[in-house]
């Protein structure tokens, strides 16, 4: 193709990049110019960021991409700035989530609504506990998000929380999210805003657990277990703690039925059967149960897949790889959901919605070491957290 008359791109791009060939574009492309060769600048980064500065005047954004195994640059036209929030949808949204995860504890912990309006004040103080260790652990968590985003001077919402009350949900909420209203620079940005979360939620949820279970009595079940009983689900993180804290794994069965104490815990994980009927079981205390409730939102954010927080970590470790991954993630939730049924909605919310990854304007730039360790120990953190059953409902 021949050159374009006035391209004031080209002097930019040679003084980043040593061409070796050009293709220029145009809108049904969805790109203006494409240039493949090699950076002269070994700090790929600092060269992106210099590259933008100097493309900000013509309105243009490059990103980096590898092609063929060469340094692409492709410059797109600039995006749109976002239009601020309105932070009292925010606001109303918290407050309302407030009331509902206060009046399920409340709901879950005294076990009767009340019919009298003189006695709903108290009712809602029995929910409070269970209410304040929740939201704590939640808005660290997307505060997490959010505070590491502005960090890294990506504009990012304030955390968007989704009421849900009894006996829609046993939480009173979905949980809560931020929203990145920009592509993120580079793969570190985007696993440093993903994993911000989790390890936020989790320096909070963790105590909170510990605190909950030390407040939690062990009682004997019935060999008659009432119907509407419900199993919380275990990780291997939640197993751990019931025994630092209770000095014995729990549910404790009332015997093993002649099977190996192995296999009946590695049957019990995957499959939550059989129930512990008979046996021995720690009946948790609402700070117990906003604690156990902590680690599985977490869990559920660190699936790795899509945009879910677990997927940014994937996609930053192992970039475009993450895609070959999905299927089989995807076949384990399916497969999982025979044990669980929540684990198809779950499959089914991440392929429909969610399945495409948040790739970053700068793909060359690859995780520095320290970073790597981080996006490992990510992937750590939902191994021992993750649960394949998380409730068992009689």
């Amino acid at each position: 193709m021949l050159p374009v008359v006035n391209d004031p791109f080209t002097p930019i791009i040679t003084s980043f990049l040593r061409v070796e060939d050009t293709t220029w574009g145009d809108e049904k492309k969805g790109f203006l110019v494409r240039y493949r060769g090699v950076l002269y600048n070994q700090d790929s980064s600092q060269a992106y960021d210099q590259l933008a500065d100097q493309l900000r005047q013509f309105k243009v954004t490059p990103l980096f991409r590898i092609e063929d195994n060469r340094h692409t640059i492709v410059l797109v036209p600039s995006l749109a700035k976002p239009k601020p929030s309105k932070v009292w949808v925010n606001i109303l949204l918290f407050i309302l989530t407030v009331v509902s995860v206060t009046f399920t504890g409340a709901v879950n912990f005294s076990g009767s609504i009340p019919t009298n309006l003189n006695e709903w004040f108290r009712f809602m103080l029995e929910g409070l506990p269970f209410a304040v260790a929740l939201l704590a652990i939640l808005l660290c968590h997307e505060f997490g998000h959010y505070f590491v985003g502005r960090y890294h001077k990506a504009k990012v919402t304030l955390p968007y929380f989704m009421p849900l009350p009894y006996p829609l949900s046993l939480f009173g909420t979905m949980g809560a999210f931020i929203q990145l209203k920009e592509i993120p620079k580079n793969k570190r940005d985007l696993l440093d805003i993903g994993i911000a979360g989790p390890i936020a939620g989790l320096i909070v949820a963790i105590p909170v657990l510990i605190l909950g279970l030390s407040l939690s009595k062990v009682e004997r079940l019935p060999f008659q277990l009432p119907v509407g009983q419900i199993f919380e689900g275990n990780s291997i993180l939640y197993l751990l703690l019931k025994f630092i804290v209770k000095g014995q794994l729990l549910p404790q069965p009332f015997n093993y039925a002649s099977l190996n104490p192995m296999l009946y815990w590695i049957q019990y994980f995957f499959t939550g059967k059989p129930l512990p009927i008979g046996g021995l079981d720690v009946t948790l205390h609402p700070i117990a149960w906003a604690g156990w409730a902590g680690l599985f939102v977490t869990a559920i954010n660190l699936i790795p897949a899509g945009q879910l927080d677990g997927g940014h970590i994937l996609y930053s470790l192992l970039g475009k790889r993450t895609a070959k991954l999905l299927p089989f993630i995807l076949l384990a939730l399916v497969l999982l959901g025979f044990a669980w049924y929540g684990w198809w909605l779950f499959a089914a919310l991440i392929f429909f919605l969610i399945r495409s990854n948040a790739e970053p304007l700068d793909q060359i730039t690859p995780l520095d070491p320290k970073r790597k360790v981080l996006a490992i120990l990510g992937v750590v953190i939902f191994l021992l957290i993750f649960m394949p059953v998380p409730l068992s409902l009689i």
